[in-house]
């Protein structure tokens, strides 16, 4: 989605420093938002306090589409973060009549539902490496440049993200490790060489 499509829709940046929310659960829903640099998460908090992520948001991807006119979730930047916006109800105005822009509207609304989708299956159905394996799998599609899978987020993040605890993403990185799927090339252990894909592939039982 850039300006050019439509000299009507005039997109806006906004940078978030770490930490920093974007919007938050139950706020009016009055922009969409597409990620420059950075990267942002998704999450509700639950009733006992546990936070549960529902997604990243990468470079390029769209996040903040609603139907129901409120957010259902909160968002923050991960590391510091650019984001483009939108006032939803113009976007919605100039796609009533651009149908390249209608069809882009489908295809991210298609995306996320598909995102969502995969996200409930590896919540319900996965072993603890099975998710770790699949996360890192989405990840390297996602976000590997020259082969290296720099990982924005914290093993916390993650661990909010696949539904397990800290120390059993741990366990499962250094597992990994140990069967040469995956090597660590940095003290913080964020930058990852996946050493063998098919292996790691083998784990995701989807694949």
């Amino acid at each position: 989605m850039t300006a050019d499509s439509d000299p009507m829709v005039s997109l806006s940046e906004f940078t978030y420093r770490r930490g920093s929310e974007i919007y938050g659960e139950k706020e009016p829903a009055r922009y969409v938002y597409q990620v420059k640099s950075g990267t942002v998460r998704s999450y509700k908090l639950l009733p006992d306090g546990r936070r549960q992520i529902s997604a990243f948001h990468v470079p390029g991807d769209i996040f903040g589409l609603t139907n129901g006119g409120i957010h259902r979730f909160t968002t923050e930047a991960v590391v510091d973060t650019t984001v483009r916006l939108i006032r939803q109800e113009s976007l919605e105005a100039v796609a009533g009549s651009d149908g390249t822009l209608t069809r882009s509207l489908l295809y991210m609304t298609t995306m996320n539902l598909r995102h969502a989708e995969d996200h409930m299956l590896l919540l319900g159905r996965k072993t603890s490496m099975e998710r770790v394996a699949a996360f890192l799998i989405e990840m390297d599609r996602r976000l590997t440049a020259a082969g290296v899978l720099a990982l924005p987020m914290t093993r916390r993040d993650i661990a909010d993200y696949l539904g397990l605890t800290l120390e059993t993403v741990s366990r499962s990185l250094s597992h990994l490790r140990e069967l040469g799927i995956l090597g660590f090339i940095d003290n913080n252990q964020r930058h990852i060489v996946l050493l063998d894909r098919k292996q790691l592939a083998a784990l995701d039982r989807r694949n």
